[in-house]
């Protein structure tokens, strides 16, 4: 399926106003071009108030955390599942600053959460996923159950009316199969992709790297096929990932993309849904190599760059203001010619 782009005439007018309010031309630098991208996005000049943030995390185990490829056990994933609902994670008291909305789905959480209720757990496709470096992570058919069911996470946020949306993750070891992913979708080495993680040591990174490279040498051709290429190395999570920006980018409704899960799931979803790049624009830079390669490939410069790597959406969500403040000026600064005349 193909994407339709932002309304790039609207684009232009955001330039041509930009380009007359009260400042020296590209004064504001890259707030500029991020009212525009808004703008567009909203296919009106000036663009509206950015006032209903949505975010979602999108949770799920990965069996590759057997071979030792994290610093924190799989144990994590649901306690961090439970704090979301809570309201106690980092992801949560950002959230609040900015009057975001914050909703936490278990794909493929390795636990039984059926005590958070329907609105954790509707959209569970299976109990983590295979070890990518020795088996597919998830079947064809499981993609497919994953990728609808991010499709339709969207198209509730967007009937809430979502006029931003922010894409999180929570999954210990999901660094893995996003640098897979990346890797696989952009052509470059497991050792160029390969980060710490969560805080592995050197000797801990280069195990990493040769899981990954043992996972990409069994994916082989198929990652040409992007439902093969999240089926071979990807998880539940990336690939309801991959639906959710997908169903977003269809409805139109902009994305900011967090650190290298968010951005692995971008890359994939380009090649699922090619256009819907244009409607994502990179929350922060993460530490993770994979992440940087991948932005530098789509286009994409981080708004931030804070040396996060927490994950959840946490550097998107610390984005947000600049978001609303490039919105803001758009819309009400003076233009030059009413104070000069």
């Amino acid at each position: 399926m193909a994407v339709s782009p932002p309304d790039e005439s609207v684009r232009q007018q955001a330039r041509e106003r930009s380009d007359a309010l009260a400042k020296p031309l590209g004064a504001l630098g890259r707030l500029e071009e991020l009212g525009a991208w808004i703008a567009a996005c909203q296919g009106t000049c000036p663009p509206r108030p950015i006032e209903n943030v949505r975010a979602v995390i999108l949770a799920g185990d990965h069996g590759v955390v057997s071979r030792g490829v994290s610093a924190y056990p799989a144990e994590v994933t649901p306690a961090m599942v439970r704090a979301f609902t809570s309201g106690r994670a980092a992801m949560n008291v950002l959230a609040r600053q900015h009057g975001a909305s914050v909703r936490v789905y278990d794909l493929a959480v390795d636990a039984d959460l059926s005590d958070l209720g329907p609105e954790v757990t509707k959209h569970k496709v299976r109990r983590s996923s295979g070890s990518i470096d020795v088996e597919d992570a998830l079947s064809t058919a499981e993609v497919a159950e994953a990728l609808r069911a991010g499709w339709e996470i969207a198209a509730e946020e967007v009937a809430a009316g979502a006029d931003l949306l922010v894409h999180g993750d929570m999954g210990i070891g999901n660094t893995t199969p996003s640098a897979a992913l990346i890797a696989a979708s952009l052509g470059l080495s497991a050792e160029q992709v390969t980060g710490t993680g969560t805080g592995l040591d050197e000797a801990g990174r280069r195990h990493k790297a040769s899981v990954i490279e043992a996972a990409l040498g069994r994916a082989d051709s198929r990652v040409a096929d992007p439902i093969d290429r999240l089926a071979a190395l990807g998880s539940a999570d990336l690939a309801a990932g991959v639906g959710f920006l997908a169903g977003a980018a269809d409805a139109r409704v902009p994305v900011l993309l967090d650190g290298v899960i968010s951005v692995a799931a971008a890359v994939v979803c380009e090649d699922y849904a090619p256009g819907s790049m244009a409607w994502f624009a990179a929350g922060h830079r993460s530490t993770e190599p994979a992440q940087a390669y991948a932005l530098d490939k789509l286009g994409l410069t981080p708004l931030l760059d804070l040396q996060l790597r927490l994950g959840e959406g946490s550097g998107a969500m610390a984005a947000v203001p600049l978001v609303r403040s490039a919105v803001g000026v758009l819309r009400e600064m003076a233009l030059l010619s009413d104070l000069v005349g």
